[in-house]
């Protein structure tokens, strides 16, 4: 019964954080000087007081902070302001002009100040984070441009995933095994989710992905279920060497409650519980550190030195992935031992990441959980896995204190 006395306590806390973080990249990202000229995106890379120490722009983050505001308008009446969507619609626009390549529909990675492509990946994601932006863009907006940019850019990602990569521009070489990522296999549960659930006609469009993306992330629950590798061949099998032995808990437990959510939603008793159990569960009680606490970065599944320097570290973003992991587990089968688990990030988390003098969440400590890197946004780290964190942690919470 502790845990569950202290959900008005958890409520508390967490819209106080929520309303921190989001005024923190409010007040601090908008490139408001370029934007009397054309439409600006956002700088993430901010000190831990909000100082640009670099004015690069990073794509995976404009897209997801053009989701998070249009979430937060949609979603929170707070946050239904002018200010949220003026930003968004800024964002979603610069985006369009100078994020998406209009030849070959690729996303750059990086661009300068004015929008100047720096850097282009060989992987789908700064798509994936384009498509999401433009998807709830089209509902705060209502302009069903944005929306179309989302069916179009998914439709794209889909070809390069299961057809053809080609045009990725990542050569296949003979030594190295065709392979199945996680972060591919799991990251249409998101995609197809935020596109389509309002929508009927695209939920029938895409339920074979969906399907396709079941099949894909099970593959990665290897060694009789025992853990979850980051990495297996095309054929379902374990990878040879260090690569095949990665394990990435925080990335296990984000992709169990993709597929929690996927499992309530189709009524899928079986896949409810191996999400819970398997992609959760297992990898949270492999990936706490019982010495010094919080999750580590990476692990061997044979036990030996994962090969990343950052291996032991503790990173804000499997944080905020296990308190939504757990808060949802609890949610859908009120079992106090995910509630208990709850309350050990959390405590976890409140103590070493917040910091209440500037707002947002530290992004890196190290092992002991000093804080290592102080800054609060960077090339990865930007307004996105906070504040939703946060977000949908308040909306369950509420849930749970109303009955």
């Amino acid at each position: 019964m502790g845990s569950q006395s202290r959900l008005q306590e958890f409520l508390s806390k967490v819209e106080v954080e929520l309303d921190n973080a989001v005024d923190f990249w409010l007040k601090y990202s908008h490139d408001d000087e370029n934007g009397v000229i054309c439409f600006s995106g956002f700088f993430t890379c901010l000190g831990k007081d909000g100082q640009v120490y670099d004015e690069t722009k990073y794509c995976w983050l404009q897209g997801r902070q053009v989701w998070m505001y249009c979430k937060l308008y949609n979603t929170v009446p707070k946050y239904h302001t002018d200010q949220v969507l003026k930003a968004a619609i800024k964002g979603g626009e610069f985006l369009m002009k100078h994020v998406k390549d209009q030849n070959s529909a690729k996303c750059f990675f990086s661009v300068t100040k004015d929008g100047q492509p720096i850097k282009v990946q060989r992987t789908i994601f700064s798509e994936c984070f384009y498509l999401l932006a433009m998807s709830e863009l089209g509902r705060a907006t209502k302009e069903q441009k944005y929306k179309g940019e989302a069916v179009k850019m998914l439709d794209k990602v889909e070809y390069w995933a299961r057809v053809d990569n080609s045009e990725l521009g990542r050569p296949e070489l003979s030594g190295s095994p065709p392979t199945n990522a996680l972060a591919i296999a799991m990251i249409f549960f998101n995609l197809v989710d935020e596109v389509c659930w309002d929508d009927v006609e695209l939920q029938k469009k895409y339920s074979s992905l969906l399907e396709w993306s079941v099949e894909q992330t099970l593959q990665h629950l290897q060694r009789e279920g025992s853990v979850v590798l980051e990495f297996v061949g095309t054929d379902g099998k374990e990878l040879r060497g260090s690569q095949g032995r990665l394990i990435n808990p925080g990335h296990a437990i984000e992709t169990g409650w993709f597929l929690l959510q996927h499992a309530v939603k189709t009524q899928n008793e079986k896949l409810k519980e191996t999400a819970i159990r398997d992609f959760i569960l297992k990898p949270f009680n492999h990936g706490w550190d019982d010495k010094y606490g919080g999750i580590f970065c990476f692990l061997d599944a044979n036990g030996l030195s994962p090969t990343q320097l950052e291996w032991n570290m503790k990173l804000w973003w499997p944080h905020n992935e296990a308190l939504i992991a757990f808060l949802m587990a609890f949610k859908e089968t009120r079992d106090a031992q995910y509630l208990s688990a709850f309350e050990k990030v959390f405590d976890y988390s409140m103590e070493h990441f917040t910091d209440g003098s500037n707002g947002e969440w530290f992004g890196y400590l190290d092992r002991e959980g000093h804080t290592s890197m102080d800054f609060k946004g960077g090339p990865f780290k930007g307004c996105f896995h906070v504040p939703r964190c946060l977000m949908m942690c308040a909306e369950m919470l509420k849930e749970l204190i109303s009955e």
